[in-house]
């Protein structure tokens, strides 16, 4: 079997790893990868949105299977591309995609199946946006409409924060054409849970629940990343949450996307807060979560090739999808200055030992040397009895790997910790 994944970060190295635990498998190829991943698989310089190019390769190198991971080519219709060629995918077409690529679509699909979330607004002028902040209940969060790197989301505690965040989004443009429109919502408060989960438009198969932490510095603070980190399990994430979830959220949302023709085949993300009033979904992912991936796929007992076979055959209840009981934490090495601007090219080094344990993210080969390319660089991830002894493990390996300008947050899983005392 030749297998493609379209991607190029920590989520996907994390993917490619677990692939290559399936002995049918031959060949990898990682559209684009980077430096790190090319210890795992052949990369090739052919960018996730070059959809025309990613399509010519497969059928060129007639590649058995797909797994189309970022949000921007599922959202583009890149499996729907590939398909079209006769080459299985793993990823929802762009009809389903849309469920991550609008906001106000997924917004309007759970206001119309009833499925708890946050009271909300759309708007798609500044002004009438504008008008409303005067009179919202604050704190308010604001939502660029589309993709916007995980960055989209701003949590305005004064009303001058909140009319900053719309003119930043809507008339200066901060995310492009994906701020054309905004979500204006209710600002819940309670634990937050990422629950990543296999569907084959059918069934649902939640996998292990995680923590992650958005916020550059430690203590939530600075201004809001892709990840910086996360655990897994999450203590928040009872066995009495979990039942209510699978009745409320996660199989209405199959059966919403059905009802809608957007039958959803892939990796639904499930971004939930656990309130007061029990929980609500914050936000839909139409893929792996980045990190979450890093901690959520090292505890997949069951082979991962297998499940996402299932998942495109439609045959996932036909499995039995199992994971560890054991604890995961990994905590993200970043670039100084991240996520504004940040300097390139330093030279990464990490000990052959733990290389296994190792998800590069941002990394780039030069001269045969790895150097680092991005804002976050590595993902180091250790797994363990406990929750402390993982997070202890993936400190100490943290402190063995240097490249010049890293930094990382020192308090990794330590809510999580304080939550399962």
């Amino acid at each position: 079997m030749k297998i493609l994944v379209v991607g190029g970060g920590g989520r996907e190295h994390a993917i490619i790893k677990k692939l290559k635990e399936n002995k049918t498998i031959e060949k990898i190829y990682a559209l684009p990868g980077n430096g790190g991943i090319a210890a795992d698989a052949e990369c090739m310089a052919i960018g996730a949105t070059d959809i025309d190019g990613i399509v010519k390769f497969a059928v060129e190198n007639s590649i058995d299977y797909a797994v189309v991971a970022p949000d921007d080519p599922l959202v583009l219709g890149c499996v729907d591309a590939l398909e079209e060629k006769g080459i299985l995918c793993f990823g929802p077409r762009a009809n389903a995609a849309i469920i991550e690529g609008s906001k106000a679509f997924s917004k309007n699909l759970m206001k119309k199946y009833g499925i708890p979330t946050a009271a909300y607004e759309v708007f798609d002028d500044a002004d009438r946006a504008l008008e409303y902040i005067k009179t919202a209940p604050i704190p308010t969060v604001i939502k660029a409409d589309g993709l916007a790197l995980g960055k989209g989301v701003i949590i305005a505690m004064t009303r001058e924060e909140a009319e900053d965040a719309v003119i930043s989004i809507m008339k200066d443009k901060k995310f492009g054409k994906s701020g054309n429109s905004i979500v204006i919502e209710e600002f819940l408060e309670g634990p937050e849970v990422s629950v990543l989960s296999f569907t084959d438009g059918k069934t649902v198969v939640p996998m292990i629940s995680s923590m992650d932490h958005k916020r550059a510095g430690d203590n939530d603070t600075g201004l809001n990343t892709g990840g910086m980190g996360t655990v897994a399990p999450n203590p928040y994430y009872t066995e009495a949450v979990a039942r209510e979830c699978m009745d409320k959220i996660f199989i209405p949302t199959i059966n919403a996307m059905n009802a809608e023709g957007r039958t959803f085949k892939g990796c639904l993300y499930f971004g939930l807060m656990i309130t007061k009033n029990g929980p609500k979904v914050i936000e839909y992912n139409c893929r792996f979560g980045d990190p979450e991936t890093q901690v959520v796929l090292p505890l997949l007992r069951t082979d991962l090739f297998t499940v996402m076979q299932a998942v495109t055959d439609g045959t996932l209840s036909d499995i039995k999808v199992e994971f560890s009981d054991k604890h995961a934490a990994c905590v993200i090495m970043a670039s100084e200055g991240y996520p504004v601007s940040y300097e390139k090219g330093y030279e990464i080094t990490i000990p052959d030992d733990i290389a296994d344990c190792v998800f590069v993210a941002g990394a780039a080969l030069k001269d045969g040397r790895l150097v680092t390319s991005g804002g976050r660089v590595l993902g180091v991830t250790a797994i363990a009895d406990t929750l402390k002894e993982a997070i202890d493990g993936s400190y100490d390996m943290v402190e063995r790997i240097h490249f010049d300008n890293a930094f990382y947050r020192h308090d990794i899983g330590a809510r999580a910790l304080k939550a399962s005392e």
